[in-house]
């Protein structure tokens, strides 16, 4: 319980730390003066049997002391513990969105996106939780029974010790089950994810299945999927109840021996029978105190795992920003001697050096894996380089600044991402103070003019999430229109023209052609079209440059280049015989 205080003090700033401290305090105050409060049944019970009812009074005024100082601490405990809930849950939620904004776009993958979902909707809430629910019955659950015990400890010292011993190998045992049973929510939380993946895996790919037959034996993975959860569910299950079990007989174990220990001391006529009976009322409290701390202790891992999530991610270096941005002379890009690798060993760029004169089109070409992408999400800082510079104007990226170089750079890449929103949204979101004479311009140069027209409502009809309602094509054509609304001077684009019909290929074509003038284009190339259109063609293969030159000076060299170019004519140019 200290541990996830101490996080959630690391998670906020100082005028919330004090208020977290408020909150603990009045929580403290809250447990110790139950605590007292049920110390009192003891002289109360112990007067009423005597039959001395001043002194009954005098007890009674004091239980009804402490009952008031009880209600008015737990009162401004959970108005304070709800207020620093509200605003833990925004804290959080600000804290992430303002961090992972300044992330290298590398970090991001679909693990990490999803992940990151987990946190800002069921972390946040459980991170909320503490404060509003968990701190005061988990305070109370142990300050509470402390104060049972040096009460106690006045009244009966053997009593008290009894419980102190007794107490140590619970909450011993009650630490012990929580580590394995935390490692069964690990084991089932991997086979829930697993579970999940596969059969949104089965779904998505339906259509593959079907064509090939696969709709009755093609979720076998699914189903060893789910098995395994199932597995892991029924382990959690048992260990978890087998836990609580043993947790709950060590206490009645505990409260056994107190009890028996408390009459033989009244047989023995070393403790009244009024006070056995007030010992008695408060050893039942504090078994009742300790099984709430383990029912509550599940919750409080997970709160504390979601915490520790979120302190690694908050953990996490942003790209460093210049102090000073520079401002690039022109939109020329240039690579000096750029090498990366993802894992620090293996290479993915290896000195590479290219320089894309302003307002040019280079091509760059080559195998799967040879370091196409990577070389175009550098020059888009999604990471730093390892070794080398990436230049846009004369201007290392490092020092222009992440804002300054997303201003001056268009990206349009093969998998597009729209918003749940209307078509005008997700154009628009490339630059929302376009002029609707704008608008339509990029729209029609980007061919979505037609998308507009085909929409029932137009520019105003929802496309649904992530664009499901638009085609591949024409995804990408909202796309383009994004980068020719934003009238960047760098356009970094990944031909998608590969999986098209012949309508959207040419429309893609002729709006890639529209977004391509009077820019600075570096493109990764699978059309031959674009290739021979372009001012330059790099060649890549391994992480090194190997050719690079017009497609009229690379054709006469027997190379890669060469190769690639056989291959694609070969490919756009296969028909199917006709069944004789």
């Amino acid at each position: 319980m200290i541990i996830i205080v101490q996080l959630i003090a690391a998670l906020v700033d100082r005028p919330h730390r004090h208020q977290l401290a408020r909150v603990v305090a009045m929580f403290v105050a809250t447990g110790v003066l139950q605590g007292l409060a049920f110390a009192c049944v003891v002289p109360v019970l112990d007067a009423a049997l005597r039959q001395d009812w001043d002194a009954a009074t005098t007890w009674l005024g004091v239980l009804f002391g402490l009952f008031v100082a009880h209600h008015v601490a737990l009162t401004v405990g959970n108005l304070d513990g709800y207020d620093l809930a509200c605003d833990l849950l925004d804290i959080t939620l600000a804290r992430l969105g303002d961090h992972t904004v300044r992330l290298p776009l590398g970090w991001y993958d679909q693990d990490r996106t999803g992940q990151l979902s987990r946190m800002a909707s069921k972390g946040a809430t459980d991170i909320a939780s503490v404060p509003g629910h968990l701190l005061r019955p988990l305070i109370a659950a142990v300050v509470s029974p402390v104060t049972v015990v040096v009460a106690m400890a006045f009244l009966e010292w053997r009593l008290a010790l009894a419980l102190l011993v007794g107490v140590v190998a619970v909450l011993a045992t009650t630490r012990l089950l929580a580590t394995i049973v935390g490692r069964g929510e690990g084991a089932y939380d991997a086979a829930m994810a697993e579970g999940s993946a596969r059969v949104v895996e089965f779904a998505l790919n339906q259509p593959a299945l079907r064509v090939f037959g696969r709709t009755v034996h093609g979720n076998e993975l699914v189903e060893t999927a789910l098995r395994e959860q199932k597995r892991a569910s029924r382990r959690l299950l048992v260990t978890g109840f087998g836990g609580l079990g043993i947790q709950l007989l060590s206490i009645q174990a505990l409260l056994t021996l107190v009890i028996a220990l408390a009459v033989h001391l009244s047989l023995g006529g070393t403790l009244a029978p009024a006070t056995a009976i007030g010992l008695l009322v408060l050893t039942v409290r504090f078994v009742e105190s300790l099984i709430d701390y383990g029912e509550l202790s599940s919750a409080l891992r997970i709160a504390e795992g979601s915490l520790r999530r979120v302190l690694d991610v908050l953990a996490l270096e942003p790209l460093p920003e210049p102090a000073t941005p520079g401002e690039p002379a022109d939109s020329g890009i240039e690579l000096r001697e750029v090498t990366f690798s993802y894992d620090g060993t293996t290479p993915v760029l290896d000195e590479v050096s290219l320089t894309a004169p302003p307002r040019s089109l280079t091509a760059v070409v080559g195998p799967s894996g040879s370091g196409k992408s990577t070389l175009l999400r550098l020059v888009a800082r999604f990471h730093d380089v390892t070794a080398g510079s990436v230049r846009l104007g004369g201007v290392d990226v490092r020092d222009l600044g992440i804002e300054a170089l997303m201003q001056r750079v268009s990206i349009v890449f093969q998998d597009v991402y729209l918003f749940e929103g209307t078509l005008r949204d997700n154009v628009l979101m490339s630059r929302p103070d376009a002029t609707d004479d704008e608008l339509r311009e990029a729209a029609r140069l980007a061919r979505v003019d037609d998308i507009v027209a085909r929409l029932p409502h137009g520019w105003q009809t929802r496309i649904g999430e992530a664009g499901s309602t638009l085609s591949g094509g024409e995804k990408q054509r909202v796309s383009i229109a994004r980068a020719l609304l934003k009238d960047a001077p760098v356009v970094l684009l990944d031909e998608a023209t590969a999986a098209l019909d012949a309508e959207n290929e040419a429309a893609v074509q002729e709006a890639l052609t529209a977004l391509a003038a009077d820019r600075t284009v570096i493109v990764i190339a699978h059309r031959l079209q674009t290739v021979v259109a372009a001012d330059q063609i790099v060649v890549l293969d391994c992480g090194r440059i190997v050719e690079r030159g017009s497609h009229e000076e690379l054709l006469a060299h027997d190379g890669r280049y060469l190769d690639f170019w056989r291959e694609r004519t070969q490919a756009e140019g296969w028909r199917l015989l006709a069944r004789e």
